[in-house]
């Protein structure tokens, strides 16, 4: 026969609630598990290491102001060193989504940590004279301070992950452009042949993107950095020592590593969430040009025999479960993906920010969930980018060049020499005949065979400048420039 499950029998202002007696969760966690099957996830495993910092933190500035006895914070600090550690995760049951501002998270890690301590010092759980949530572990605090501080901590956590890969990913980018600067291939505007370009030229543009995105993630992590602990309810810091305030975000510091401060006003702090909305903006901005290349992958990469076929992605996994050989781009579609993801939860952050109603906002718990998920996976996507697609790009170097000598887009670099009309008669010709633009530009004697070969040198074309100017003599150089004036 199954065990039976033992019960204890704990209040609230709601009433009495039956809680397991193994759990170290309490009645005000088990309330929230019941109206809150929204997600089915737990909370963040980096938030409930940031609550649990805080906690410590708080018990410690507390017992530094004589508020709090050393024998409890003794308890109350290692419960949270074991939690950060790894133990008691499953305690924490809350859904991520939840009514409440977020006090359903405050509560079950004040319960989690309460109950732990109690153990420690001898007492069996749910016997809160010994340690309380409320009048200890959650001490000079509320929800509103602990919440907002909690999600920031969080958020700086995550940034600084997608920072390291973002950082790998502009490596691979320049290490790409590098290998690739020698093959010139067709610039497309509007998908249609414009003028040569060099591979690496695009990768280099690739990679000064991210350079973008990477100084953008600076002032994400600035954004996240100021903290309101020692607000309490509203930002006033009613109930919070003073002693307590000055110091506590001090500890935080030292207990978590981050490089936060306590924000210059705790009233604004507590009520206005911009910063997460210019954050969640930054992400956004890194999603469109993560998308974007992932898109030029895609394309350049398009056949193998019926696409443009410049460059080859890694092949990773099977295509099709019908089509034999088939092999799809299956990790820029990924990244396109999460950037589709990144850029709606920017949405959800925004209206969430907006919703907010004089001293506090209530829907916390939705934009933590996003910007958490918006930072994380894009941070899985350019780790998978990097690690099975970019790293493993090969050029199709003949064919690329194959597409720029047959593409009517090089009679640009001739217009300085005959003029733009001229050089769209001789394009337009090129495209119904499909004659190469070379043998029509011989044909007609607008150019001689040595002069074209010098102006319509591919790699001269790739840099600014009139193509063959340097290399021309004056002489020939005014032949052209009179011709041109007769021909206009």
């Amino acid at each position: 026969m199954a065990d039976t499950i033992k019960y204890r029998i704990e209040r609230d202002s709601i009433g009495e609630k039956q809680v397991p007696e193994d759990a170290y969760y309490g009645v005000q966690s088990l309330r929230a598990l019941e109206n809150f099957p929204i997600t089915g996830l737990r909370m963040h495993q980096d938030m409930i290491v940031s609550i649990v910092e805080i906690k410590k933190a708080s018990a410690i500035t507390n017992c530094e102001a004589g508020l709090i006895s050393k024998k409890v914070t003794d308890a109350i600090v290692k419960a949270c060193d074991e939690i950060v550690s790894g133990k008691l995760r499953d305690q924490f049951i809350v859904d991520q989504i939840q009514g409440g501002a977020g006090t359903s998270i405050n509560m079950n890690a004040n319960e989690v940590i309460a109950n732990r301590a109690i153990e420690l010092l001898g007492g069996k759980k749910g016997d809160y004279s010994i340690v309380n949530p409320n009048d200890h572990v959650n001490y000079g605090q509320s929800t509103n301070d602990v919440f907002p501080t909690c999600g920031k901590m969080t958020a700086y956590k995550l940034l600084i992950k997608l920072e390291v890969q973002l950082k790998r990913l502009h490596g691979a980018l320049i290490e790409k452009a590098i290998e690739f600067d020698d093959v010139i291939k067709m610039g497309r505007t509007q998908l249609q042949d414009a003028v040569p370009i060099r591979l690496g030229q695009e990768f280099r543009a690739y990679s000064e993107a991210i350079k973008r995105d990477l100084t953008r993630m600076q002032r994400a992590k600035d954004e996240m950095k100021y903290v309101n602990l020692g607000g309490t309810a509203i930002g006033t810091g009613l109930n919070a020592d003073e002693q307590y305030l000055q110091f506590v975000v001090q500890n935080l510091v030292k207990v978590s590593g981050l490089d936060l401060m306590q924000a210059f006003d705790l009233v604004d702090a507590t009520q206005n969430l911009d910063g997460y909305v210019a954050t969640s903006g930054i992400i956004k901005s890194c999603s469109v040009n993560l998308s974007k290349m992932a898109n030029d992958l895609r394309l350049m990469s398009s056949g193998p025999r019926t696409g443009f076929g410049e460059i080859n992605l890694p092949p990773k996994q099977n295509g099709s479960s019908i089509m034999p050989g088939k092999v799809n781009p299956v990790i820029p579609e990924v990244v396109n993906q999460v950037a589709f993801n990144a850029i709606g939860n920017d949405m959800t952050i925004t209206m969430a920010a907006e919703a907010g109603q004089l001293e506090l906002n209530a829907f916390e718990p939705i934009i933590f969930y996003k910007l958490f998920e918006s930072i994380e996976t894009t941070a899985y996507a350019v780790e998978t980018l990097v690690d099975n697609c970019i790293v493993g790009i090969t050029a199709n170097r003949e064919h690329c060049k194959a597409l720029v000598d047959n593409s009517v887009g090089i009679i640009t670099a001739i217009c300085p020499y005959v003029g733009y009309a001229k050089a769209a008669e001789i394009a337009k010709k090129a495209i119904n005949t499909g004659e190469s633009v070379r043998k029509l530009i011989i044909e007609e004697g607008l150019l001689d065979e040595e002069s074209l070969k010098i102006i319509l040198d591919t790699m001269s074309m790739t840099e600014p400048g009139i193509s063959g100017k340097d290399k021309l003599s004056d002489e020939r150089m005014n032949g052209f420039a009179e011709d041109n004036t007769r021909t206009a």
